[in-house]
């Protein structure tokens, strides 16, 4: 009896351990699993938190404005410009007007004109080119050349001087200006009175503001027939609305 009551103790015992032990490691899995579960818990309210906070910002964000977004005049609108006293390029019976608002410092002006003159040369007096004043604030040169190319508009040769001014761009002075009125064959003291006239500034700031009632505020800026083009465009943006309008004509 003795020798088959040892084993049996030997086997409860270990038996015991066992559940004690797998009893232990099963309570230590619950809390350990309970811990996880918290923590998920708090991780999904902090998500959860930060998402509502940024619906609110953004109901709370208003939307960009059509009109804000859009720089300059509405392209799809046809804009009525005064031409009265401007220097002109082309007949008045032209079938296309197409109007430059320019800045004489501006590098995208200069850069342009060959274009235009292109447009001049294919088109013949089917377009005219009308020339704006649009001195730009930050251009502290610009004013004195529109000045000198404005006197000379005065004596017939705002074309000539135009030319001279953007092709010697780097040079603008009113020591330059002079010399190309002499080479003009301007009357160069009356050149130079008519620079410093109230009537010069008058025509120079009269373009200015019309540019701001159309929402023109950069240069170049054109209207063709009406219609705006932003920017020294290359020459096919030009013909594409030059076309169009010659179309609408027969």
């Amino acid at each position: 009896m003795k020798n088959s009551a040892g084993p049996i103790i030997v086997s409860a015992l270990i038996l015991a351990a066992a559940v004690v032990f797998g009893s232990s490691m099963l309570s230590k899995s619950v809390d350990q699993a309970t811990a996880e579960l918290a923590g998920l818990k708090a991780s999904m309210g902090e998500m959860k938190d930060a998402v509502k906070t940024a619906a609110t910002a953004a109901a709370k964000r208003p939307e960009p404005s059509p009109q804000r977004a859009r720089r300059g005049p509405d392209p799809e609108k046809v804009y009525t410009v005064n031409v009265k006293g401007s220097p002109v390029k082309g007949p008045e019976s032209a079938q296309v007007t197409l109007v430059e608002f320019s800045d004489f410092q501006c590098p995208f002006c200069s850069r342009v004109t060959p274009t235009l003159n292109q447009i001049r040369e294919e088109y013949g007096d089917k377009v005219r080119v009308v020339f704006k004043h649009l001195p730009l604030d930050f251009h502290t040169k610009a004013p004195a050349a529109h000045a000198a190319s404005e006197a000379a508009h005065k004596q017939g040769k705002f074309w000539e001087m135009h030319d001279k001014i953007f092709g010697n761009q780097r040079e603008l002075t009113n020591e330059k200006y002079e010399e190309y009125a002499a080479e003009l064959g301007l009357d160069v003291a009356q050149f130079k009175k008519d620079i410093a006239s109230a009537s010069v500034k008058q025509r120079i700031d009269a373009d200015k503001a019309e540019a701001t009632k159309l929402g023109v505020s950069g240069t170049p800026g054109f209207f063709v027939n009406g219609r705006f083009l932003s920017g020294a465009q290359p020459l096919a943006s030009f013909k594409r609305l030059i076309d169009a309008e010659l179309a609408k004509n027969g």
